[in-house]
């Protein structure tokens, strides 16, 4: 390897990955903005919504000591949350935005939010579903501050089983904001909060449950693109989540669960599905991780030998990396009478509906509106059972244009880590064949791409030369060496 690394320059790769960025943008049709008319309904209901518990005529739980755990520098603020140990489990507490308070059905922002489906993420900034006036202010549960939300409110067996599940609209105060990094560590020294001390028997529990009814975790490192420190560009880092971010995430399937339960009781409501892996698949893939040293036992539930691997070794990532080959098919399913024949979440291992991020996610408000209605035994509001129809196609046709921004982003994000080094050779591990190539990722930096050629086994460690890396378009080309 050469001793000195030619780099293009800082300033000239960051106005080429912001141009690129930009008009992947365009390429897209992503929207800019939000038209007038958008905005200012938004303003208004911002002002206009009462958040008196009294005169809105809600409960008042100011008096619970919730908190949020989300990224760093967050804003729309789905869920918060309270969890205290009980003598025998727990009481929860999962406060959700109330968005339905601030969209009027058929109004400006309803009609835009319909179009645009869900939040959209990039990393020269975020395309968001609903105005800021509400998405990041009036609706987010932002810390001291009152807030409308729906509370659900689960009694927990010492298993963390819910024993009893209310759902009710009230007023809410979060106390503080946490960051993962933030929790975790308060909870690893013993400083933290009930509901974060509370937290790491519940995620640890849950995690127990998820196991009994066959459910599977991936999580796989993903990459994410953070800003540079110097604020001149992007770069990647690809982590394993931290173990708050599994329990947290916990939290959200329990409810997303009780939700599920709830609409299929009273037969309308909109589920997140996916079907059970194909059998043929299945074996496939129980071969591969025999070849791979890593034989998956008959004995041993599929969730169990996922969460059991070690995520720093290579063959262990080329497992992980078939494995998102049996996590497909996943869509949403309407019903109102009927319910579907097959309602199962066959990762969660349960029947499931997306109902806990309704600032970023269109299909979050219905089955908001939906599960308070049959768990408080009044109609579903009209608006919301004349349009459960329509959910499926809107949320498919905006999943795809998500994956597609995520997709062209991340690539040339990539490519802007690389450029500039063309003719170096990187180590990269192997996971797995793709159509006369192989499918690699770098160690450092921690791109992913395809090799065409590449005919090594995956779980490999193998070195590759880079001969391209274009930002305009996010293609890579990288060869084996000799």
């Amino acid at each position: 390897m050469p001793a000195r690394r030619p780099r293009l320059a800082p300033a000239r790769a960051h106005d080429e990955l912001i141009e690129s960025l930009a008009q992947l943008r365009v390429e897209l049709e992503l929207p800019a903005g939000f038209a007038e008319e958008v905005d200012a309904a938004a303003r208004a209901a911002a002002r206009s919504v009462p958040t008196d518990p009294v005169g809105a005529g809600l409960d008042d739980l100011r008096e619970l000591e919730f908190l949020t755990i989300d990224p760093a520098g967050s804003t729309d603020l789905d869920q918060a949350m309270h969890l205290e140990r009980t003598a025998t489990g727990a009481t929860l507490h999962y406060a959700i935005a109330d968005v339905p308070a601030y969209v009027e059905p058929g109004g400006p922002v309803d009609d835009e939010a319909r179009e645009r489906g869900q939040t959209l993420y990039a990393a020269d900034g975020r395309i968001p579903l609903h105005p800021v006036e509400i998405s990041e202010d009036a609706a987010s549960l932002l810390p001291d501050r009152d807030r409308r939300a729906y509370v659900w409110r689960f009694e927990l067996d010492e298993g963390a089983r819910p024993v009893s599940t209310t759902l009710r609209r009230a007023v809410i105060r979060s106390r503080r904001q946490w960051t993962y990094v933030d929790a975790q560590e308060a909870i690893d020294a013993g400083t933290a909060p009930v509901t974060l001390q509370a937290l790491a028997w519940f995620g640890t529990q849950r995690l127990a449950r998820e196991s009994e009814r066959g459910g599977a975790s991936l999580n796989v490192p993903e990459a994410r693109i953070v800003p540079d420190d110097d604020g001149d560009g992007y770069r990647l880092e690809r982590d394993a989540p931290l173990p708050v971010e599994d329990w947290n995430a916990q939290v959200s399937l329990l409810t997303g669960m009780a939700a599920a339960e709830l609409m299929l009781r009273g037969g309308v409501g909109v589920l997140r599905t996916m079907p059970a892996a194909d059998a043929d698949d299945i074996t496939a893939f129980r071969a591969q991780t025999v070849a791979l040293g890593l034989p998956w036992r008959e004995d041993i539930a599929y969730g169990d030998y996922l969460r059991d691997l070690d995520r720093t070794d290579p063959a262990a990532l080329a497992i992980l990396d078939a494995a998102t080959g049996l996590f497909r098919g996943a869509g949403y399913v309407a019903f109102d009478g009927t319910p579907p024949a097959d309602p199962i979440q066959s990762a969660i291992g349960a029947p499931y509906a997306h109902t806990t991020a309704p600032l970023r996610r269109l299909v979050d408000r219905w089955s908001l509106v939906v599960c308070d209605a049959i768990a408080n035994g009044h109609d579903v509001p009209p608006w919301a059972r004349e349009s459960l129809a329509a959910l499926p196609k809107i949320m498919g046709r905006s999943d795809a244009l998500a994956n597609r921004l995520e997709a062209g982003t991340l690539d040339r994000v990539e490519a802007a880590q690389l450029s500039g080094r063309e003719g170096h050779t990187f180590d990269a591990v192997v996971l797995g064949r793709r159509n006369g190539g192989a499918r690699v990722q770098l160690v450092d930096p921690p791109v992913a791409a395809k090799v065409a050629g590449l005919d090594a086994p995956a779980g490999t460690t193998v070195r590759l030369r880079l001969r391209s890396a274009d930002i305009a378009t996010g293609e890579v080309v990288l060869e084996p060496t000799a």
